[in-house]
């Protein structure tokens, strides 16, 4: 017989079993979150390493116990969980990813609860990983749970695996996904690692930026110098530093590095229409970070130069005295660090060819320079077209009773572009997070109406997806309940 669905609070039609189950279920599904949030499985500090192995433990059990069996795999870091469920023939295999491990919670007294104790205020779960990564990671797991208690099977087939040590690069992620690769291959893989645009408005993130990282070196003469004695004469490597990196940008502030652009792939009219068309304002920014004006590249949006356009920005800067009082020296060196953020279809290795041959054609006679290249990220693209895209239109719009809007993230994932270059399938990041959830600071949170709309965004898009995709159309699925 066909399914029948219910409506949740005017938002959509969510399927009623699925709605019954986490509605009836929801003051132990917020137990067991707690329960998961109070280890502080911090991966950065080797004196968190008994909690980090404490909570793969908890995910392990977390998956045994709704049915989908779990192992845990020992890498050089912390461990990675891995757990699944193939009994859906002719459906799609999904692979599901999360992280369990979490950042460092100090400043400890930045807390206005303990950062282990989760806490629940004004409709937000405040603890450390609430949203990153502990909270969007659960709600996956629920949503599993919820069709494997009211029907006894998953529309899809099902593998999930959650690592300890995104927090700290992810180091040991990809060995282990191309070692496993034929037991991780699948048609999707989706991950909950990010933020809605704003609330109430769903999202899907359509986009990552790569990142080629630098050191600069400038060294002049052997040792500091007396600026009265020698200043005028010897090249200072500050000064000369100081017109290195003022050649990085035009009056527009367009990178100005030969060849920088060469590979930048252009957008869809239509993606840059509706990302102009979001409900933003230049102000929120100027007031969020506390600036007169902003900058950037003309001819593009505010959204558009942090989303989908690359960088280049100074990160530090070090040379000379800088101490208390006055100290007249010409220093013998200087260094600054620079990232570039990159976007598709740029290459970090051919970023690093282009600065350094930039950077020595600039660099003024009487010092020697030299660029490191210190860490590398390819950017990430989807195409939002395909089966799993459009499952997951349905399903957010289901849930949260809006059509989700495209975004973009200015920051780096790498795990998404690993996913996609070794088992070559679409990545669907859809996130649950909010603006302003102190995701590495002091009181991060959660907002609880998205934990819980985001279990039933989940649990909805399983059905729409192993109908699109398995069935090639959106189909009701039979409910084999007694």
């Amino acid at each position: 017989m066909k399914k029948s669905k219910t409506a949740v609070k005017g938002r959509g039609e969510i399927p009623s079993d699925l709605e019954d189950f986490l509605s009836k279920n929801d003051s132990r599904i917020h137990d067991e979150l707690f329960e998961f949030l109070r280890i502080p499985s911090v991966s950065a500090k080797s004196e968190h390493n008994g909690d980090t192995k404490r909570a793969a433990d908890w995910v392990k059990n977390a998956l045994d116990k709704i049915g989908v069996p779990a192992k845990i795999y020992p890498t050089a870091g912390h461990p990675i969980v891995m757990g699944e469920w193939r009994k859906a023939p002719g459906a799609p295999t999904v692979l599901i990813y999360g992280h369990y491990d979490v950042q460092p919670a100090e400043p400890l007294d930045l807390w206005t609860s303990p950062p282990f104790e989760p806490t629940m205020r004004n409709g937000k779960i405040f603890a450390r990983g609430s949203v990153d990564d502990k909270g969007q990671l659960f709600l996956h797991i629920k949503a599993l749970e919820a069709h494997l208690a009211m029907r006894k099977k998953l529309p899809v087939n099902v593998v999930i695996i959650a690592e300890g040590e995104e927090e700290v690069g992810s180091d040991n992620l990809a060995e282990f996904v191309v070692e496993q690769k034929e037991l991780l291959k699948a048609d999707a893989v989706v991950i909950s690692d990010s933020a809605m645009f704003a609330p109430g408005l769903p999202s899907i993130l359509s986009s990552l930026r790569g990142l080629a990282y630098f050191e600069i070196n400038v060294q002049g003469p052997a040792g500091d110098l007396h600026s009265g004695s020698y200043g005028g004469a010897v090249v200072n490597p500050a000064m000369a530093l100081a017109r290195i990196l003022a050649t990085f940008h035009d009056k527009d502030g367009r990178i100005a590095i030969p060849g920088f652009y060469k590979k930048v792939r252009e957008w869809d009219p239509r993606i840059r229409k509706q990302m102009r068309s979001l409900p933003f304002d230049d102000r929120t920014l100027m007031k969020e970070t506390s600036v007169a004006a902003l900058g950037g590249e003309k001819g593009y949006s505010t959204l558009e130069k942090l989303w989908i356009r690359p960088t280049c920005e100074v990160n530090g800067m070090l040379s000379g005295y800088t101490g208390e009082g006055a100290k007249t020296v010409l220093p013998a060196k200087a260094m600054a660090k620079v990232s570039c953020r990159l976007v598709p279809d740029q290459d970090p290795a051919d970023i690093a060819k282009l600065m350094k041959a930039h950077v020595a054609k600039v660099a003024p006679k009487g010092v020697k320079v030299r660029v490191d290249t210190l860490h590398g990220g390819r950017p990430w693209r989807a195409e939002l077209n395909g089966p799993i895209y459009d499952a997951a239109r349905s399903a957010l719009r289901a849930a949260f009773g809006k059509e989700p809007v495209i975004t973009g993230e200015g920051g780096s994932i790498p795990v998404v572009g690993d996913f996609q270059k070794i088992l070559g399938a679409p990545v669907l990041l859809v996130g649950f997070g909010l603006p302003g959830e102190n995701a590495h600071a002091p009181d991060e949170w959660m907002s609880d109406e998205n934990f819980r709309l985001g279990m039933r965004a989940v649990a909805t898009l399983w059905d729409e997806y192993g109908g699109k995709a398995g069935r090639g159309k959106s189909e009701e699925v039979e409910d084999d309940r007694d």
